[in-house]
C-alpha cells in the first residue's frame, strides 16, 4: 500500500505512469471522500482506470462504473473431483457449453427459455418500478439474458487444490447494459456542460444527487446490475445442466458465489454515507466470499474479504491488462498462446490472441499485493476454457 497523495492510495506494485496520472486526476475530483484507491490489477481505462475504488459524496461519475454495468463472476463448487471426470472427453463438454450459451458480441438466444423466463419476468417488473422501458435501448434485450459476450468473458471448468471440480464464468449486462451506460455518460457530460463545470477530462463528468438526471441514472444502473447478476445465474444453470449431462449422474452444488466488479452502491466509510463505485474491483468486507480470476490459462482464486479500511472493503477483480489488445496482437503469436494453454481444452483460434496470459499482469504479483485485502480459500486451475470471439 502506497499513499500517492492525501486523496489517493495505491495497492498496485505493477502500475504504469499513464494509469498513475489517470488515478491522480480522478482522485482530484472535489466530491471524492475519503480518498480514491487503486487495486493491484489497476490499468488504464475510459475516463477512470480499471481497478478503481471511488467513494463520492452527493454525485456519481457514470464512467467510473464502466460500460459493462454489473460485470462480474459466478462460481459453483460441485460434489465431484478430478477422478470422477478423468475418463471423459473434455472437448465434448466444451462444445456442449458452446451450443448452450450464445458466445461473442451480438449473438443472442433464439427464444426465451424456460429457465430464463422467471428471470425475464423479474427484470420486467424491475423496469416498471424503475420507470423505463429497456426496449428503448435494445429491442430484443430479453434474448440477451443468458449470453456470454466476448473479450475477457469466459466459462471455465477448473480444479482446486483438493481436486474438487468448480464451474466458473465471467460476464455482465451485455448490450443492454452498454447502451444504458453510454447514454448516461453522455447525459453527465451534457449536465456538466450546461452548468459550465470545468473537468480534468470529459469522461469524469458526473451527475449530482437530487437531480432528475441522477435519479434516472441510478434507477437504470440498479436495473442493469440486476440484469448482469441474473445473466450469470442463467448461464451458470445452463452450464450445470450440460456438465450433468456430460458426467451422466446428478451433480450437487456445494457452494455458489456471484459477485459484481463494475457497480455502484451506497456504503458507509470513514463515518459518512458515500456512493461507492467499484470499476474492476470486488467487495471484500470481512468474511465476504469473492472471486478473482486470473487470465486465460492461469489460476483463479476463491477468496474471503479481510475488510481493509484504506481499500474501503475492496479487492482486485483479476489480473489486469499489461498490454492493450492491439499491442498484444502485435507482440504475441498463436504458437505462444498454444504453449500457454497446454493441457487446457479450448477452441484454438487466433481470435483469442489478445487474451494470451502474457498480455496480463502476473496474477501471482496481483495476489501478493492483495494480501491485506483478502484471504485465499481456494486456488483454481483450468481444465476447460470457453470464450467468444
Amino acid at each position: 500500500m502506497d499513499w500517492i497523495s492525501e486523496s489517493y492510495v495505491n495497492f498496485a506494485s505493477i502500475i504504469d505512469d499513464a494509469t498513475l496520472a489517470q488515478n491522480r486526476m480522478t482522485s482530484s475530483m472535489p466530491f471524492v471522500y475519503p480518498h480514491f484507491a487503486s487495486m493491484p490489477d489497476a490499468h488504464l481505462g475510459k475516463g477512470c482506470a480499471v481497478g478503481s475504488v471511488l467513494p463520492t459524496l452527493g454525485a456519481i461519475i457514470p464512467a467510473a462504473v464502466g460500460v459493462d454495468i454489473g460485470c462480474g463472476m459466478v462460481a459453483v463448487r460441485t460434489d465431484l473431483t478430478a477422478g470422477d471426470i478423468a475418463h471423459l472427453d473434455r472437448r465434448r463438454l466444451r462444445e456442449a457449453i458452446e451450443r448452450a450459451v450464445p458466445l461473442s458480441a451480438g449473438n443472442n438466444n433464439k427464444r426465451v427459455g424456460a429457465s430464463a423466463q422467471p428471470r425475464v419476468d423479474d427484470l420486467e417488473r424491475g423496469a416498471r418500478s424503475a420507470g423505463f422501458d429497456p426496449a428503448s435501448y435494445v429491442k430484443d434485450w430479453r434474448l440477451q439474458l443468458g449470453t456470454l459476450g466476448s473479450g475477457n468473458h469466459f466459462i471455465e471448468v477448473s480444479l482446486d487444490e483438493q481436486d474438487d471440480v468448480w464451474l466458473f464464468l465471467h460476464s455482465g449486462s451485455r448490450g443492454i447494459g452498454n447502451r444504458i451506460a453510454l447514454r448516461h455518460i453522455r447525459a453527465a457530460q451534457d449536465y456538466c456542460a450546461r452548468r459550465s463545470v470545468s473537468l480534468p477530462h470529459q469522461d469524469l463528468a458526473y451527475l449530482e444527487e437530487g437531480t432528475p438526471e441522477f435519479d434516472r441514472y441510478l434507477a437504470e444502473l440498479l436495473w442493469a446490475q440486476r440484469f448482469a447478476l441474473l445473466n450469470r445465474e442463467e448461464m451458470m444453470d445452463r452450464v450445470v445442466r450440460r456438465f450433468t449431462d456430460w458426467v451422466g449422474t446428478p451433480v450437487q452444488e456445494r457452494e455458489r458465489i456471484n459477485c459484481h466488479h463494475n457497480y455502484t452502491q451506497r456504503e458507509t466509510h470513514y463515518g459518512k454515507d458515500v456512493w461507492l463505485s467499484r470499476k474492476g474491483a470486488i467487495a471484500a468486507d470481512p468474511g465476504r466470499p469473492g472471486l478473482i480470476p486470473g487470465s486465460m490459462g492461469t489460476r483463479s482464486y476463491v477468496v474471503t474479504g479481510r475488510g481493509s479500511r484504506e481499500a474501503m472493503d475492496s479487492a482486485p477483480h483479476g489480473a489486469g491488462r499489461g498490454y492493450s489488445r492491439t499491442a498484444a496482437r502485435r507482440t504475441f503469436s498463436q504458437d505462444q498462446l498454444r504453449a500457454a494453454m497446454r493441457g487446457i481444452e479450448y477452441r484454438d483460434t487466433p481470435a483469442f490472441l489478445d487474451e494470451i496470459p502474457a498480455a496480463y499482469k502476473d496474477i501471482d504479483v496481483v495476489m501478493q499485493d492483495a494480501r491485506e485485502l483478502v484471504d485465499v480459500r481456494h486456488t483454481l486451475r483450468q481444465i476447460i476454457n470457453v470464450k467468444g470471439d
